[in-house]
């Protein structure tokens, strides 16, 4: 594929089960004007690296009678009418009934009851024909050349009625799987309507409602109280509570002010907002996470794999089966032809895989579609089976388990013969060359004393990752940082009185460090992180599922750190630890555990996030860094998330075991009829339809899971 191919993505109505979205794609590559070609079932997206139109791509799709349209181009409101859409079908149904009247009194060898059941397979089957044919003949199988076979072959020996029958009967079958995968993806499609098509936007002094795709980055977009917010921004003027439900999950409003961002999709509850547009239609957050979930709902599961290299053997081991069964009879135990030929046209309708087929496709859209509705984004069905199998949980501790906005709760000045007040302008001045939360602690401490640190001038600046901060100031070198660090740097031991102070802090779940120059302690200063509220029923709720181990890593001290775990009620902690230690850490987990989940914030913690069987990013709806590189990403900062991903994991998981044994059992059921002979072409197709509706049926479930 050149790097210059042309990339087009369309919406795709139409297709009635998995099969025929593979025939599709097998066909669309074929095409001389298009070097590759994707279908995304789960999504019903086709996308094109190409110069093919949508006519010729219609084309390769006429055996299902597809429609396309431009991914982000409005569906037509009008939906087309149930009786111009099943007109065929229903003709077909009026047919077969009468011609099943017309056997009671005069036979079902009767020229009229032949005429009407002919009808009704002609008008019923002549899509199924056409595909079912053309596969044939370019010895592709699946299960359209199935029940094409068998259907002709039952017209052959003379079963006219029972032909009719199955053709009905496969007919309602499509109908209902095509169904149950539009209701599975509704459950994200219907993401697509929570933001407004419209925005009032500033055009000098002026407000007038623009639509969405005509709105630029730097607008500034009009939201009264009760409206919901159209675009992705940050707020200039007002402020006012927002319900974020659509994006976090969370029905809690959140009150935004001058400088806060904001998300389309969500509702302004009570003031007026002016908020200044910072992302196109296409690139805001809720746009983003329809897209990686409908990425997500082509992403095959390994189950999926699984059925879909079973069913390529499976199809044309039934043809031969089928073959035997009505041969092998009849000419080594001179047994009645018809009768055996009947036997094998049933095997082949009982052999059709719809059921399998379906099986996983539907539970994983589904899952995934209701995990997003519940601020849950998970980025395919890999990560739904992984994140059932989990055995222990780490958690990052600062923005985590905690809110990641520590505050300052001491300072104790050292006799060093330096002032109080110039020992915070030092340190305040080094933190704020730095990005650390605790650096950003005691800046903001510092503001709020309006010290003047703003214009000290700071050089030779450098960060010790983990460790600490150095820098020069007026030709004096000063550092802050973890005590162990300040008291390696100053090549001598703390005084005991000063390892008491720090002792003491930590013992209260603070965070220590000390301000130096390069000859002695200048002070310390204490910093606390409060513990979220969810934390600990959430550590509580994924114990209750059976995870064997959750585990804090954390930089911070073991003091500080063990008082964390204390009220969060980990089962264990590890302190002190650097980037690569966790990273270590997340590897020792999976060689005892096997599937391990590194809980953080999806930036700093990326290596560990990477190395763990799932990595869980928290605070997805803030950074789009999060929504890249987790596996799942929990869009607000509510940690006990996670437990519902969980359970809502090994639900699904239980389903498709449930769905591929189901569907696999009731074959070699049928089957065995054949022994005795009992198997007909009416306990074929009504054990095939009956599967298909369960397994869907049994799939939609996972739309009832609850928090």
């Amino acid at each position: 594929m050149s790097a210059e191919s042309e990339k087009n993505t369309y919406r795709v109505q139409g297709f009635s089960c998995a099969n025929c979205a593979a025939t599709f794609e097998k066909n669309v590559n074929q095409l001389s004007s298009v070097e590759e070609a994707n279908v995304n079932f789960g999504a019903a997206k086709l996308t094109v690296y190409g110069s093919a139109t949508i006519q010729e791509l219609e084309k390769a799709g006429a055996f299902e009678n597809l429609k396309l349209r431009p991914e982000h181009e409005k569906a037509a409101e009008k939906e087309e009418h149930f009786l111009k859409r099943h007109w065929g079908v229903l003709i077909s149904s009026f047919l077969l009934i009468i011609g099943w009247i017309l056997v009671f009194p005069s036979g079902e060898d009767s020229l009229p009851a032949i005429s009407l059941f002919a009808a009704s397979i002609v008008i019923g089957g002549h899509r199924l024909f056409r595909a079912g044919l053309a596969n044939l003949f370019r010895l592709q199988f699946d299960m359209k050349t199935l029940m094409t076979i068998a259907i002709i072959g039952a017209a052959l020996i003379g079963e006219w009625g029972e032909g009719a029958t199955v053709v009905i009967l496969f007919a309602i079958s499509e109908a209902l799987e095509a169904y149950s995968m539009d209701r599975a993806r509704k459950s994200i499609s219907s993401l697509m309507d929570i933001a407004p098509k419209e925005a009032f936007i500033r055009r000098g002094h002026h407000e007038v409602s623009v639509p969405v795709d005509d709105i630029e980055v730097g607008d500034i977009m009009i939201v009264k109280p009760g409206q919901k917010i159209a675009m992705d921004g940050i707020v200039v003027k007002g402020g006012s509570s927002v319900n974020q439900a659509a994006i976090t999950g969370e029905s809690v409003p959140v009150y935004k002010s001058e400088g806060s961002d904001v998300f389309a999709g969500t509702l302004n509850e009570e003031g007026l907002l002016e908020i200044k547009v910072t992302k196109k239609v296409n690139d805001t957050t809720i746009a983003k996470i329809i897209h990686l979930v409908e990425e997500a709902q082509s992403e095959r599961a390994p189950s999926q794999a699984f059925v879909d290299t079973f069913a390529k053997y499976y199809t044309p081991l039934i043809i031969l089966v089928a073959a035997l069964v009505a041969v092998i009879p009849p000419l080594f135990f001179a047994a009645d032809w018809s009768a055996w030929i009947y036997q094998g046209l049933a095997v082949l309708v009982v052999g059709c895989p719809c059921a399998l087929v379906i099986s996983t496709p539907v539970a994983i859209v589904t899952a995934i579609g209701h995990a997003a509705r519940k601020g849950i984004l998970i980025k395919g069905g890999i990560y739904l089976e992984e994140a059932a199998r989990i055995s222990a949980v780490a958690f990052d501790k600062t923005g985590t388990l905690t809110h990641g906005k520590p505050k300052v709760t001491s300072f104790q000045p050292a006799e060093s013969g330096v002032s109080p007040e110039e020992v915070i302008v030092i340190m305040a001045a080094l933190e704020k060359q730095s990005q650390h939360p605790l650096g950003t602690a005691i800046v903001r401490w510092a503001e709020e004393q309006k010290l003047g640190f703003e214009e000290v001038e700071v050089t030779e600046f450098l960060s010790v990752t983990g460790k600490g901060i150095k820098g020069k100031i007026n030709e004096v070198h000063y550092m802050i940082g973890k005590p162990e660090f300040i008291e390696q740097e100053l090549s001598q031991p703390l005084s005991l009185e000063m390892k008491n102070r720090i002792q003491e802090e930590q013992q209260q779940g603070r965070t220590v460090m000390l301000a130096a120059d390069v000859n002695r302690v200048l002070g310390l200063v204490s910093v606390a992180d409060t513990v979220r509220e969810s934390s600990r029923k959430a550590i509580s709720s994924i114990h209750q599922l059976g995870v064997k181990e959750t585990l804090m890593l954390t930089g911070d001290n073991p003091e500080t750190a063990r008082a964390i775990g204390h009220e969060t009620g980990v089962s264990r902690v590890f302190a002190e630890l650097m980037p690569q230690d966790k990273l270590q850490k997340i590897k020792e987990l999976r060689d005892t555990y096997g599937t391990v989940a590194m809980v953080g914030d999806g930036v700093n913690d990326a290596p560990a996030l990477a190395a763990a069987s799932v990595g869980v990013a928290m605070g997805g709806a803030g950074t789009d860094t999060a929504l890249e590189t987790a596996d799942i990403a929990l869009m607000g900062d509510d940690p006990a998330k996670l437990s519902f991903t969980i359970k809502l994991s090994r639900k699904a998981l239980s389903i498709i075991k449930q769905n591929i044994t189901f569907s696999l059992l009731i074959k070699v059921l049928a089957l065995l009829l054949v022994i005795p002979g009992w198997l007909t072409l009416w306990i074929a197709i009504f054990a095939d339809m009956g599967a298909t509706l369960l397994v869907t049926l049994n799939g939609l479930r996972l739309l009832k899971v609850k928090e």
